[in-house]
């Protein structure tokens, strides 16, 4: 039997422990191309049939330029700023915003830094300061901040959040929530110490107790691969009355509309005109 050599073990635990240190470094480094997931293709929103949707341009102070897609409300309607998510463009969510503006409602629907033909590149703090740089934008155009609905789409929720506690809309969505983007990465990267790595935070849970007399409204598909159930009732529990939380068992990540999200927010919405 051959004798064990410890010179040889303790030679493969280094390189064991070297090979992992080269993959924490490695994920370290490009930690942002896992949260985001950009289409920098530039639709206009006449080409998808938006034909009363006109796309704008945020010229930002450090010279970005942000694409964006807009439809003024119908008299008396309320205004959604939407934040989407880390992956696609804006044409991605073109059916989404012919539906709410059908009913409607007005619609800004902007796109982050490197999505949709906007220039620049994303990052925590450069889409928060632009989200709230489009809030701005609708007031200065007449809206009162009590007529804005925020609306986040998962990556946005932890935007949207942000921006409500900046600025004082009529009520928040959060569609398909997390607690934080460095929770929700430790739960898809066990092996890695994500929660000690990552730069790009959006502490939803940990930042929502702020947010108060601002009603919120939660919508997660209860098969959500993507971001957990779990998640959005963790946010749901750390958030502010006045809230509503609806859960779909039937739906995954982004396919909740298909099982009544669409009604459910056009419901709450209408409802803020009554408090």
């Amino acid at each position: 039997m051959r004798a064990i050599d410890l010179n040889e073990i303790v030679r493969v635990l280094v390189g064991l422990m070297v090979a992992y240190g080269v993959i924490v470094l490695g994920a370290w480094v490009v930690q942002r191309k896992l949260v985001y997931r950009p289409d920098p293709t530039h639709v206009a929103p006449s080409k998808l049939g938006l034909e009363r949707v006109n796309e704008v341009k945020l010229v930002r102070p450090d010279g970005v330029e942000l694409i964006g897609w807009y439809r003024a409300a119908e008299s008396g309607r309320r205004t959604v700023l939407y934040f989407h998510g880390n992956a696609g463009n804006l044409a991605a969510r073109a059916a989404r915003m012919d539906g709410y503006v059908g009913t409607g409602l007005g619609m800004f629907m902007i796109s982050y830094r490197g999505y949709s033909g906007s220039t620049g590149a994303p990052s925590e703090q450069a889409n928060v300061a632009d989200a709230i740089a489009a809030f701005d934008w609708l007031v200065e155009r007449g809206i009162a901040p009590g007529q804005i609905v925020i609306y986040g789409e998962s990556l946005g929720s932890g935007v949207a959040v942000q921006v409500a506690l900046a600025r004082r809309p009529a009520g928040i969505v959060l569609d398909a929530p997390y607690t934080s983007i460095a929770a929700l990465g430790q739960r898809h990267y066990p092996f890695l110490p994500v929660a000690w790595l990552a730069t790009e935070r959006y502490d939803t849970v940990g930042r929502i107790d702020d947010l108060k007399d601002v009603p919120v409204l939660i919508i997660h598909g209860e098969r959500d691969d993507v971001t957990p159930v779990e998640m959005g009732r963790a946010v749901y529990a750390a958030a502010n009355a006045p809230k509503k939380i609806e859960t779909f068992p039937e739906a995954g990540h982004a396919d909740h509309h298909v099982y009544g999200a669409f009604e459910t927010v056009q419901a709450w919405i209408k409802a803020l005109d009554n408090k």
